[in-house]
């Protein structure tokens, strides 16, 4: 009996055995998956209680990422005291007792199909360690990159998105953006700059036939057959997977989704002539067509000095991107099963700083969701009457992703091996917020 088969046999019954079994299959088989029954703990009793059965309520995701720590108190969580709401007013909503900051106006008409959850929390008060925790559920580490969201969807469920078009998208110009992390890099987003250019260079050059196309490629993989053959790692693989994806892509008929002069003018106008208010209209055209998980940035929100005069126009870019996007997907009948996220690293100081500015503030902020089976018109949690404490339980930002990842249907406790053959999951510890579903 094989070293591999005998620890099978006896696995369930020794912890210490699993550990064994795993990192054997690791090592000898080469394994990336570790399964729950592997995964378990030492004993039950140090376990969490057990999920309830759970159908995905969400097929696709737009994640609406507020990059530089988006004031709570000006948007999601208004208070009345002037010692720390400023010039800033709540104002009501559709839902009767929510109310929102006063430069949200078209969000606060949604708010029917909006659950907004104010008691977040985070340990990262810095842009760049906050944004990778927010994105991963990890805190960074300096000899491993962690993977996004999107790259998870397609690790757990490959083939389940658009045949031709990349299923992660990303909307933006963020350079630090975790992408696939550890996962190959066929797993990695496709990354798009400006939304009103599309896809530079994606079409087959004039004067070049099919044919001719096809038989340079043959020679080009001919030429790199021996080097592939001696070298099979996946960067060398993943080389020639970005090949095949790009071929796929340049020969879809749903390329058309990046072209956004193609959507009527008045809606263009409504989201938003700016960068993002556009990227969420391409988001709705990406997700109409099967794409899985399409993430839109906003910059801008590191209100350190001019709170007050910045924001105003900050928000009113988010909110027309916002509200239409809401009720685009709504009127589509794309919001029961498009999860909508908006989140930020942290939020920012109820005390306003000498430059009438806001500063970081990790220990209470808000995020919102829409659609994907989450019931709108609720609010989760709550901070003080001056946003400076949470009232309760804090929710961690790994749990904010284990939501997200319960409402895809995702394995919260299935561990994944990184090269290094260090186990993680895609939400690390975090555990779903049960309540924000219907």
């Amino acid at each position: 009996m094989s070293i591999l088969t005998n620890a099978l046999k006896h696995s369930r019954d020794d912890p210490g055995r699993r550990a064994f079994v795993a990192r054997t299959a690791q090592s000898l088989l080469g394994v990336g998956l570790l399964p729950e029954w592997l995964a378990g703990t030492a004993s039950a009793a140090g376990k969490p209680d057990p999920l309830p059965p759970h159908v995905a309520t969400a097929k696709r995701v737009i994640y609406l990422y507020m990059a530089g720590g988006q004031s709570h108190l000006d948007t999601w969580d208004p208070k009345e005291s002037g010692k720390v709401s400023g010039p800033v007013k709540p104002i009501a909503t559709s839902v009767d007792g929510i109310r929102v900051g006063e430069y949200l106006p078209l969000s606060a008409k949604q708010m029917q199909h909006v659950a907004v959850i104010r008691s977040m929390t985070s340990n990262q008060g810095a842009h760049e360690q906050g944004d990778y925790f927010m994105h991963t559920s990890y805190a960074p580490r300096g000899t491993i990159r962690h993977p996004g969201m999107g790259a998870w969807l397609e690790v757990f469920q490959p083939g389940a998105g658009h045949a031709t078009l990349p299923n992660y998208v990303y909307v933006g110009s963020n350079s630090r953006h975790p992408g696939a992390g550890f996962f190959p890099a066929v797993h990695q987003p496709l990354f798009v700059n400006n939304p009103e250019t599309g896809i530079k260079n994606v079409k087959r050059p004039e004067g070049l036939a099919e044919d001719r196309l096809s038989k340079r490629l043959a020679l080009s993989a001919d030429l790199d057959r021996d080097f592939v053959d001696a070298f099979p790692h996946r960067k060398v693989k993943a080389y020639a997977e970005m090949y095949d994806g790009a071929i796929r892509m340049m020969k879809s008929a749903d390329l058309a989704a990046f072209d956004l002069t193609q959507e009527d003018a008045i809606l263009r106008k409504a989201y938003g002539s700016d960068p993002f208010g556009q990227g969420c209209l391409l988001a709705r055209r990406l997700v109409e067509r099967g794409v899985r998980f399409v993430e839109v940035s906003l910059g801008g929100w590191d209100t350190h000095s001019a709170n007050f005069v910045t924001m105003p126009d900050l928000c009113g870019t988010f909110d027309r991107a916002f509200a239409t996007l809401v009720d685009d997907l709504h009127q589509r009948g794309l919001l029961e099963d498009t999860l909508v996220v908006v989140a930020t690293e942290f939020g920012r100081t109820p005390d306003i700083n000498m430059n009438v500015g806001r500063d970081h503030y990790p220990q209470a902020f808000s995020v919102a969701l829409a659609g994907g089976g989450v019931r709108g018109g609720q609010v989760l949690g709550e901070t003080d009457a001056e946003g400076r404490e949470i009232a309760g339980d804090p929710i961690e930002i790994p749990s904010l992703n284990a939501t997200i990842a319960y409402a895809l249907g995702l394995p919260l406790e299935q561990a994944v091996f990184s090269p290094e053959k260090r186990p993680f999951t895609v939400a690390d510890k975090g555990r779903p917020i049960l309540e924000v579903f219907g």
